[in-house]
């Protein structure tokens, strides 16, 4: 088995549709720069996500210089949507927080966005993940934040554990959907060279020169069914992870990460188990 390393980098600027895989990022204490600052929502405030709209794995979000994105999606015709200025905030509703957000100045992101769902939603930003959005205090500290991730700054799985995870479902009743990808995951890091399921254990962690701590275990939902390159959604891997994977009541895949320290990551970078 290898040494252990970091094999590869994840992040998504606008939540719910396709990132991008960089060499290297960096690390800020919310997660990584650039990492889901940008949210669709409904007209109520709530969030937009690939639970109810799979379509979403199809579109795409490009992060350009000074924060803005570049967007596409199939049928649609590329845009760039640019940082609004401050101003007249809309509260955001994802999951129990509620956050304030800015809306996109240009009224074409938002009708472009719903042309693509044949739904109305709009595009907001988050300016200042510094103090918008403070991580659950079940497993947060005082002053730690979090941008729009579902939860947490970062999310760690590992090659070792999806093979033996893509082994199973080999092994059941749904074996022609498998192997799955990591992009089923929505990961943000991916280490290769650990024992299979050994992040289960783990309490602190390094990845070159920033540490984290190790926050709670990654519960899945409905988007790991759904194939990231066709929409299309199967019984697999929540049919598996329910029979082998269930830790009280959720099913489990990954580990959440809240950094310690700042700083870069880059492919190869060493991990190392501290605690």
């Amino acid at each position: 088995m290898p040494n252990p390393a970091l094999h590869s980098i994840h992040y998504y600027p606008l939540k719910a549709v396709g990132g991008h895989a960089p060499r290297e990022a960096v690390v800020e204490p919310w997660g990584l720069a650039g990492d889901r600052r940008w949210v669709l929502i409904d007209s109520a405030g709530r969030i937009i996500t690939q639970r109810p709209h799979p379509r979403l794995a199809l579109a795409a979000a490009e992060l350009l210089p000074g924060g803005g994105i570049r967007v596409s999606a199939p049928g649609q015709e590329p845009l760039t949507v640019a940082v609004p200025p401050s101003g007249e905030s809309v509260t955001v509703e994802i999951w129990k927080d509620k956050v304030d957000a800015v809306p996109a100045a240009d009224a074409a992101a938002h009708a472009w966005f719903s042309a693509y769902l044949d739904t109305d939603v709009r595009i907001a930003h988050l300016p200042d993940p510094a103090t918008r959005r403070p991580i659950d205090p079940a497993y947060g500290k005082e002053g730690e934040t979090v941008s729009f991730a579902d939860g947490y700054p970062l999310l760690l799985t590992t090659l070792s554990s999806l093979d033996a995870l893509n082994s199973l479902i080999a092994q059941g009743d749904h074996s022609d959907e498998g192997p799955l990808p990591m992009n089923r995951f929505r990961p943000n890091v991916v280490v290769d060279g650990t024992a299979p399921w050994a992040e289960d254990d783990w309490s602190r962690i390094a990845i070159g020169e920033v540490t984290f701590r190790v926050a709670k275990k990654c519960g899945r939902c409905v988007v790991t069914t759904t194939d990231q390159r066709s929409a299309e959604r199967g019984k697999e891997p929540l049919r598996t992870l329910a029979k082998h994977r269930r830790f009280g009541d959720q099913l489990v895949f990954g580990q959440n990460l809240v950094p310690e320290s700042t700083g870069s990551v880059r492919i190869g970078d060493p991990f190392t188990l501290l605690e």
